[in-house]
């Protein structure tokens, strides 16, 4: 008998979603691959003129490299976090970060800042994932981190960051997933429609 549930949908989405990345970014030119992610597009500038937390992350194997947008938004005055995986139930903050400054690794092949400063709030959430829809649903890798960050903090603007080709027509969502506000890809800054 199959497992018609949302949690096996999300399995085997997940499974598809990052061959399908996975292809995507082995056939990118080389150049294209280097300059993407590069530059803040102007209308999200706009929107997060105000913030002063925003927080990325590290681009782990083909995942859209979120560090790459940090030398603008210091540029901009921000102030640049990364996150810091606390445990495997899900506990995640952030750390003020410069390009310069070490990291330490982290769970699950991430790396970090160093914790003795202590966390920051972010006003800005920059999330990976493995697919979104134009609903604004993120399907990310399962462990629950990034919506616990997203209840945690609710104000923050929360942004996905992905290649184009992580589009899919629907994402499965649950009732405690939160939906982004908007989804930057290297093409493209796709907003939510009720904004």
């Amino acid at each position: 008998m199959s497992d018609d549930s949302p949690a096996a949908d999300k399995v085997s989405l997940r499974a598809i979603a990052r061959q399908r990345r996975r292809n995507f970014v082995a056939t990118l030119d080389p150049l294209a691959h280097r300059l993407a992610f590069k530059a803040v597009p102007s209308p999200l500038a706009r929107r997060i003129a105000d913030a002063g937390v925003v927080a990325l992350y590290m681009g782990l194997d083909d995942e859209a490299p979120a560090q790459r947008l940090a030398p603008q938004l210091q540029a901009m005055g921000k102030i640049v976090a990364l996150p810091r995986v606390i445990d495997r139930l899900g506990s995640m903050e952030f750390l003020a970060w410069n390009a310069d400054d070490q990291l330490f690794p982290g769970l699950y092949g991430t790396s970090h800042p160093e914790p003795a400063g202590g966390a920051v709030t972010p006003d800005v959430i920059v999330a990976p994932l493995i697919a979104f829809d134009r609903a604004m649903n993120r399907l990310g890798q399962g462990g629950g981190y990034y919506d616990r960050a997203f209840a945690r903090f609710p104000d923050a603007l929360r942004i996905g960051l992905a290649w184009s080709a992580q589009e899919i027509d629907m994402v499965p969502s649950d009732p405690w997933d939160l939906p982004l506000h908007m989804v930057m890809t290297e093409v493209e800054l796709i907003e939510a429609l009720d904004q």
